[in-house]
């Protein structure tokens, strides 16, 4: 597996000036292994590489523990990183920031902590950013091999498990690639329902990542976006990422009754703990998914643990 983009330095153009540099001076060899970058008002910036948490010196020198030499993340530093990823336009991101998480260009994904700003029981606003968690979204060639080879010819869905970084949405991009493409199986017509931006990574109407011949459906909720691929696109395969809700398990069924696959992602750290979500019940329920593949860890992401066939 090897991953197409500099991804880590894409995610630390996000940053305010002070913090890119530091994570400018970062060795290389650590680069390509950080999943995440976590700022806090006040605390030490970290680092996250599988399990792991790391944090620096203002010299970009990795240490293990958050003591006196790590650099500490000021309002500032918050403040500034946060008008950046929206492009020095807070307003035009509030449904996102409502949500809470902004998707930028690269298909990072930021979370956001501060102060709800609650109305009918809802979050309208959240003031007062405290806190900010970069996600570095990776292209990795190869992250499917193992599993196009496995599975296709394709005989139904494939439902994805695994922990948070455990490589779940990398997964899909390279599945996504292959199968538009014929990458180690046939050509399949391939819609993606790009909800939150992260697997073609579209900014500006124009996407970071390469996901093939496939039709990307961006910013589309997912069963909005699974309505108009059927209706629009005929696609053999519909890719989704974080099914979980009931109003999901509908819009898999329904598009698993009009003809197509479906490939998605869902969070469970195993098959035991997944069998105990009644939603990830429901969901297998409806027939969609003819094989469970279970992803080992954050620590060995994409790594395949189980492939369970329905």
């Amino acid at each position: 597996m090897t991953e197409t983009k500099d991804s880590f330095t894409s995610a630390a153009e996000i940053l305010c000036d002070e913090l890119k540099s530091i994570m400018q001076q970062i060795p290389e060899g650590k680069k390509a292994h950080i999943q995440e970058i976590r700022l806090r008002n006040g605390k030490p910036l970290a680092l996250s590489e599988g399990s792991a948490a790391m944090f620096v010196d203002s010299s970009g020198k990795i240490l293990y523990s958050p003591g006196e030499r790590a650099f500490r993340v000021t309002s500032r530093h918050i403040y500034e990183t946060f008008r950046r990823l929206c492009s020095y336009s807070v307003y035009s991101h509030q449904n996102e920031i409502r949500n809470g998480f902004i998707t930028v260009k690269g298909g990072h994904r930021v979370g956001l902590c501060g102060t709800a700003v609650v109305t009918d029981g809802r979050v309208s606003a959240v003031n007062d950013i405290s806190s900010l968690n970069i996600r570095i979204a990776r292209q990795v060639s190869g992250a499917a091999e193992e599993l196009i080879g496995t599975v296709c010819p394709l005989e139904g869905g494939l439902l994805i498990v695994g922990a948070p970084a455990a490589g779940k949405t990398t997964m899909l991009r390279d599945i996504a690639y292959r199968l538009s493409l014929g990458v180690g199986c046939k050509i399949m017509r391939t819609s993606v329902i790009d909800e939150r931006g992260e697997l073609s990574g579209t900014y500006s109407g124009s996407a970071y990542n390469d996901l093939g011949l496939c039709d990307v459906l961006n910013g589309y909720p997912k069963g909005e976006g699974i309505i108009h691929a059927l209706r629009a696109l005929s696609p053999q395969v519909i890719i989704c990422d974080e099914l979980g809700s009931e109003e999901d398990c509908r819009m898999v069924s329904e598009g698993f009754n009009a003809g197509a696959y479906i490939i998605a992602t869902i969070h469970a750290a195993g098959y035991e703990e997944l069998m105990r979500r009644p939603q990830a019940k429901e969901l297998l329920h409806t027939g969609a998914f003819r094989t469970v593949v279970i992803l080992e860890s954050a620590d060995r992401p994409c790594r395949i643990s189980q492939l369970i066939r329905l």
